[in-house]
This record gives structure tokens, C-alpha cells and sequence, in this order.
């Protein structure tokens, strides 16, 4: 279950509404190789562990969009909009890589509703959106990530 969950009606009065934190999700060589699998980027220092630790960060690192990606699945923990028809992913703005994820590393999402308008039919939101890594001062992402939802 979110965090919070509104209805519709109470969605415009929500810019600068904190949602907190989600659990904390490990990243696993295995999610990383599918990720790799599905895009196509097979760069070594996502997929072999063995270069890897050879290699700049000690580690394999997931890809940055992989990484961008958990954004939804964190999402879910955070905030849900009841009374519409309608929910899309409507986009990104403002996405920053600031520091890579190793294989084993432990990541959660602090997210913060930013700013809310009316659309044709609906609202969009763009909310702030950090991922964090679990013992580390520098997030993995930045990004502020865009959704709109429709009576």
C-alpha cells in the first residue's frame, strides 16, 4: 500500500508534499544481465564481474537506466491517485547519473510532489525525485519525473 493515497479532487492542493522514502531494493548481477539482455548495452562493466573488478569502480555497476527505471516500482510505494480513468507516465525532466551502483548495493527513493498543474481532462505532476544508496552521502539519481493522471 502507498504512503498516500488521494483522490482526484485533492490532487491540485499537493505541490510541495513530501512522500518520504521507499524501502530499500538490492541490486542483483542478475536484474543487471536482464537489463543488459533487454536494451542491449552489454558493456563489460555491467556484465562481466570478473573485468569489472578490474575496472574503475571495482565492481559492476548497473546501468544508469536501469537504475532510472526503478523509479516506478519505488513509485508504488509512495503515492497513488484514486477517482481517475487514466494514469500515464508522462516524461522526465532534469535527469543527472551522480553516482554509479554497484552489485549489491542497497537503493531506495525519497520523492517530493514539486509542482502540480491542470492539463486538458486531468493533472499533471512533476514530482522530485532522489535515489539514494544505502551508506553513501552521493545519490545514484536525480531526476524529476513527470505524471499525469485523468479523470
Amino acid at each position: 500500500m502507498p504512503n498516500l493515497v488521494v483522490d482526484f479532487d485533492k490532487l491540485l492542493t499537493l505541490a510541495g508534499t513530501d512522500l518520504g522514502v521507499t524501502e530499500y531494493r538490492e541490486i542483483t548481477q542478475e536484474q543487471i544481465n536482464k537489463f543488459a539482455d533487454a536494451t542491449g548495452d552489454e558493456q563489460w562493466i555491467h556484465v562481466d564481474p570478473e573485468r569489472a573488478k578490474d575496472g574503475p569502480f571495482g565492481a559492476p555497476i548497473a546501468h544508469g537506466f536501469l537504475t532510472l527505471s526503478l523509479i516506478i516500482p519505488f513509485w508504488g510505494e509512495l503515492f497513488d491517485v484514486e477517482g481517475v480513468t487514466t494514469k500515464v507516465n508522462y516524461g522526465l525532466d532534469k535527469v543527472r547519473f551522480t553516482s554509479p551502483v554497484k552489485v549489491g548495493a542497497r537503493i531506495r527513493m525519497q520523492a517530493t510532489i514539486a509542482e502540480v498543474t491542470e492539463v486538458k481532462g486531468g493533472a499533471q505532476i512533476k514530482v522530485s525525485n532522489t535515489i539514494e544508496i544505502e551508506g553513501q552521502e552521493r545519490p545514484a539519481v536525480v531526476a524529476e519525473f513527470l505524471a499525469r493522471f485523468y479523470k
